[in-house]
């Protein structure tokens, strides 16, 4: 045989009929014109790439006509046009739009049908067709949630009971025997602390077995910072006993965090530095527990120490307690120790509340203070506080998608001549608006008030920096009483850089100076996640609503976020 007839035989398997490009073509009619123009409507999938994507095609049409009411649709039959085009014929019937179904008050609570029928009687409920399997569906879920898990509800005897109407009856069928679970394994981190199961994610042996319902918890995992879901749980029956089977890993909670941060002295045209390190250590006991060391030195002589401890569960309660100490010393003028101790209740994975006291001691080291703004204190509060968290586990960049703290403390400071109430006040929140996958918006409000009928310079209220309003000196600006806000317009390039803008806006007042001034800061800055961790540079320059903008009053924040 010669070449061209090699050639000739490829071209025709290629392009026959049966051959591997062939595009086929489906026209579906109705009875009647008004039916085929009902089924013009239904946009059906009209080119296919073979036989039996097209044959495919008519079944699930005709079961999109089921649940559309026309149950008698009938297929006629498809006729072959030519070697491309293929013409069915359906014959829609009598649609019908309403359903009665009776069913017996032992299977089916009537509660559990009044929420999906607004016609509920004590022998049947009455359902719009379109909308009959999503019903059935949370009819059987419900079922599911009592710890049925393989109960069946089938429609029988299904009849016509008027020109559009049908009615039917409603079976059951399901085991007699409810599921619990009876023991729960973790397989990858088998030391995962058990406290978690029973208090944050709220499953325990003897728990009714809904699938669905313990699912949607594990999933609540993934908002923990040492451990998350490999996959999703899995369930062995056995004949009286339900196992659980949770996957799950350890993973690096621990974390470094610092920056530093320069920029020109005003009075002395220095460069001068300020930063921190915030060191936090979390589960390496596989307790669950949080220890936080900080330690900063800025720019304007303040030093702060700061160590807290956080124990959850404690003796398998779902109370936890959490100790703080706090050192702060301005210069050679003032040194304040703060300590507290609350105790918090986990109420689900995202909410928290707390409760506790803390005390602090405050010492005036000059040996001359003339303006008598300095003075030896104690203070005695109670507090009250709440924490919302929600976590976005799939950005690494932005693992938090949002977050509100607010606190509320009510006590008595004491000074060698007087004592007098007094109470504070703490708001900090923000949310990440996603606008799509690259775009976002964050914004964020801080504030706290002291109220008090006289106020010392080393008790009030100190923000300003990177964790505040940026553009600022680190604790520069005192208050009684200080609000702000955070925005950042952010475009993430990739899973791993991002860029954004900064504008910040602040209000405080000072009762002792009786100042009260506006604050703005303007900038922009970067994130880039590295194998060492997130590094985020910020870039803003601070000014009041009476002075201009000056460069050199910008600032230039460098931080690393480092996980081991």
């Amino acid at each position: 045989m010669h070449k061209p007839t090699y050639f000739i035989i490829l071209i025709y398997i290629l392009f026959s009929s049966e051959g591997f490009c062939q595009n086929l073509h489906l026209t579906i009619h109705g009875k009647t014109e008004t039916e085929t123009a009902i089924i013009d409507s239904l946009n059906y999938s009209k080119n296919h790439k073979d036989y039996q994507s097209l044959t495919s095609e008519i079944d699930n049409f005709q079961n999109s006509l089921l649940n559309l009411g026309y149950i008698e649709n009938q297929l006629v039959g498809v006729e072959k046009i030519n070697d491309s085009t293929f013409r069915s014929e359906i014959h829609l019937k009598t649609k019908f739009d309403t359903i009665y179904i009776y069913y017996k008050n032992e299977q089916v609570e009537k509660s559990t049908l009044k929420r999906i029928s607004k016609e509920v009687t004590e022998d049947y409920f009455v359902l719009n067709i379109a909308a009959l399997e999503s019903k059935l569906n949370f009819i059987n879920s419900e079922f599911s949630k009592k710890g049925f898990p393989f109960s069946k509800l089938t429609l029988t005897n299904i009849r016509k009971q008027s020109k559009n109407t049908l009615k039917a009856d409603l079976t059951l069928e399901s085991s007699n025997q409810k599921r619990i679970i009876n023991d729960i394994v973790i397989k990858g981190y088998e030391k995962f602390p058990k406290s978690y199961l029973k208090h944050y994610l709220k499953i325990k042996p003897n728990q009714v077995f809904d699938l669905q319902t313990i699912q949607k918890k594990t999933s609540q995992l993934n908002s923990l910072p040492f451990a998350n879901e490999t996959k999703t749980p899995e369930v062995l029956f056995s004949q009286d006993s339900t196992t659980l089977y949770l996957y799950l890993e350890k993973t690096k909670s621990n974390t470094f965090d610092g920056f530093l941060g320069f920029g020109t002295n005003e009075d002395t045209n220095k460069l001068e530095f300020d930063g921190y390190l915030n060191l936090n250590l979390i589960n390496n006991l596989n307790f669950g527990e949080a220890f936080k060391v900080l330690y900063k030195s800025d720019e304007n002589d303040q030093k702060t120490f700061e160590a807290d401890l956080s124990l959850p569960y404690l003796f398998k309660s779902p109370i936890g307690v959490d100790f703080m100490l706090r050192i702060f010393k301005k210069d050679s003028s003032f040194t304040t120790a703060n300590q507290s101790v609350k105790l918090h209740y986990q109420i689900n994975a995202k909410h928290k509340v707390y409760t506790g006291i803390t005390s602090t001691e405050s010492n005036n080291l000059l040996s001359s203070n003339p303006t008598g703004l300095l003075s030896d204190y104690e203070t005695f509060n109670y507090n009250v506080a709440y924490q919302f968290l929600s976590a976005h586990t799939l950005n690494r960049l932005f693992p938090l998608n949002s977050k509100l703290y607010t606190e509320a403390g009510f006590g008595n400071r004491t000074t060698t001549n007087s004592e007098e109430k007094q109470s504070n006040f703490v708001l900090d929140a923000f949310k990440i608006f996603n606008l799509n996958e690259k775009n976002s918006i964050y914004l964020r409000t801080n504030g706290a008030t002291l109220i008090s009928d006289t106020y010392f310079e080393n008790e009030l209220l100190r923000f300003g920096g990177i964790n505040s309003i940026r553009g600022f000196e680190e604790n520069s600006i005192y208050a009684t009483l200080y609000g702000l806000i955070n925005t950042e317009y952010r475009y993430q390039i990739n899973n791993s850089i991002y860029i954004n803008s900064i504008i910040d806006a602040a209000y405080f007042e000072n009762q002792i100076a009786n100042t009260d001034q506006k604050l703005f800061g303007y900038g922009f800055g970067f994130g880039l996640l590295t194998k060492a961790g997130l590094f985020k540079l910020n870039y803003a320059n601070g000014k009041n609503e009476d002075s201009n903008f000056k460069f050199s009053n910008s600032k230039l924040h460098l931080s690393l976020i480092a996980n081991f």
